[in-house]
């Protein structure tokens, strides 16, 4: 099915069932991110263990800006 006619398909759905496709379809997207996201986080993990140049900035973390 081509997405031209699963719009047109979704279009012809009661407006409850309608709902309830594009909230999965917006969960779907969230856990797809959420997984890019943590694949990224582990790949760059010893980076950030390891490259001081990269947490150079969290030695300042506690500083009271305002003060």
């Amino acid at each position: 099915m081509s997405t031209k006619e699963l719009i047109q398909n979704i279009k012809n759905l009661p407006f409850q069932e309608r709902l309830y496709v594009i909230e999965k379809a917006i969960k779907s997207l969230h856990v797809s991110v959420e997984n890019q996201m943590e694949k990224a986080a582990d790949v760059l993990l010893e980076d950030y263990k390891h490259d001081k140049n990269l947490t150079s900035f969290t030695s300042i973390d506690f500083v009271n800006f305002y003060e």
